[in-house]
């Protein structure tokens, strides 16, 4: 592989992900040259993950793997098969009502699939046996949402007193809505229509990308990330019948549940705010879900 000739992948923060092209082939590279928070063994992470879901959910096929050789200067890469498709965020604000709902149903099932893959525990992946770990802050087990809020508070001091204490109570109210479920799955962790392709024609969703955040953790957590901004009644409302319809329940408990497994994310977000426009964003939501105490304000 000619790494000089690769080009940027469209989309993404990472700036590490490219396009490759060998005898009119084209592949996707991913290079580990800058820190994770998986360590020096995210690439093996990410390549388990690929290998472990491809045939149950759209995600490319792993061609190489390749580890970091410190001595001659070169990063540790992934290699995986380039998918067709249209980016989600691209396609999205485009559908009508027919194909919101279509779309939003294929990608409830996709999330219902993941919730099916069961974990023993909750905790990141840390090497390519997919071994699992704590999720901790400086060596801390982090224990529920409340503990996470106070690991948090310093970045919303410009937060009023009666804000902060809103925050607080939101975060517990939502951890024992969140220990009424009592397993663990497979977590995509960042499904967003930046990280789908979809075909453009039938709708048909090509592509769940970029798994770098992938976890074991809360049946209910892509379902909440996913319907985080999104939500156009006919987009919402078809995730949530594909998503009960697997897994039972109804559509008002799924999305209590997924509102309150999101709060995760949306408190990791906000305390960024400032640094992209996704954690500006989610600093919006999560200041009017402390000021309301309800997990759906927007």
């Amino acid at each position: 592989m000619d790494l000089t000739t690769m080009t940027p992948l469209s989309g993404g923060w990472s700036g590490e992900t490219f396009v490759a092209e060998v005898a009119g082939e084209r592949s996707v590279v991913r290079i580990y040259a800058g820190a994770s928070h998986r360590g020096a063994n995210a690439h093996e992470v990410d390549a388990a993950l690929l290998r472990l879901v491809r045939g149950l959910v759209p995600v490319p096929e792993v061609l190489e793997v390749r580890r970091a050789d410190p001595a001659a200067d070169h990063p540790a890469l992934l290699v995986t098969s380039f998918l067709p498709g249209v980016r989600g965020d691209l396609l999205l604000p485009d559908l009508d009502e027919r194909g919101l709902a279509l779309l939003g149903g294929r990608l409830g099932r996709i999330l219902a699939d993941l919730a099916g893959m069961p974990m023993l525990r909750s905790g990141p992946f840390v090497d390519g046996d997919l071994a699992i770990g704590s999720f901790s802050a400086e060596g801390e087990r982090i224990d529920g949402l409340a503990e996470f809020v106070a690991l948090h508070e310093q970045a919303f001091l410009h937060w009023s007193q009666a804000e902060l204490e809103g925050l607080r109570q939101v975060a517990t109210d939502a951890q024992a809505l969140l220990d009424t479920v009592g397993r663990f799955c497979l977590v995509h962790s960042d499904v967003n229509p930046k990280n789908l392709l979809v075909d453009p024609d039938t709708l048909e969703v090509t592509g769940l990308l970029d798994w770098e955040f992938a976890h074991a953790g809360h049946p209910y957590t892509d379902l909440g990330n996913l319907l985080r901004f999104d939500r156009q009644p006919a987009f919402a409302e078809a995730v949530l019948d594909a998503y009960t319809a697997r897994h039972g329940g109804t559509r008002e408990g799924s999305l209590d549940l997924a509102r309150a497994a999101d709060l995760w994310a949306l408190v990791d977000l906000a305390a960024r705010r400032g640094q992209n426009p996704v954690a500006d964003r989610a600093h919006e939501r999560l200041r009017a879900i402390t000021r309301t105490g309800d997990l759906h304000a927007t």
